[in-house]
């Protein structure tokens, strides 16, 4: 038994190691293209990709480059993914940069460095968080509701 436990202790650990590389790569599997309808758009300036509707679309978007805030929508225990969300984006009290009606389940936006506030509405049920947008990497923000709502 002691062998035994030599032997598969190694492998779990080298298993765990390489999970990180393992779920890279599977996120990098080919996407069929045809089933995508994801297209990017623009409001007031701010380009943006909404949707994530099947598997294909939804690594469509998280493979995207250039966008620096990362939104995702999801509800209930199971954390499954909703498009039913409305949304936006404050850079200042008053100063709407972006407003999406019924959108998601994910939504990347490329926003010019600076503070925001993001306002997420599902069934009436609003959550707010704030993303400071710089340089570096993308902010990524997840919304969640229970399933009542």
């Amino acid at each position: 038994m002691k062998r035994v436990l030599s032997f598969v202790l190694p492998l779990a650990a080298a298993a765990v190691l390489l999970f990180p590389i393992m779920a890279q790569a599977a996120s990098l599997e080919p996407i069929d293209s045809s089933a995508v309808q994801v297209q990017q758009q623009e409001q007031n300036g701010v380009r943006y990709l909404a949707g994530g509707i099947g598997e294909d679309e939804s690594k469509a978007i998280q493979q995207s480059a250039g966008y620096n805030l990362h939104m995702t929508f999801a509800v209930g225990m199971q954390n499954q993914y909703t498009a039913d969300v409305d949304v936006m984006i404050q850079k200042a009290p008053g100063q709407t940069v972006l407003t999406l009606s019924q959108t998601g389940p994910l939504v990347y936006v490329q926003l010019p460095p600076g503070k925001y506030t993001v306002v997420a509405t599902r069934n009436g049920e609003t959550r707010r968080d704030a993303a400071e947008i710089g340089g570096g990497v993308a902010r990524n923000l997840v919304f969640h509701w229970n399933d009542n709502s």
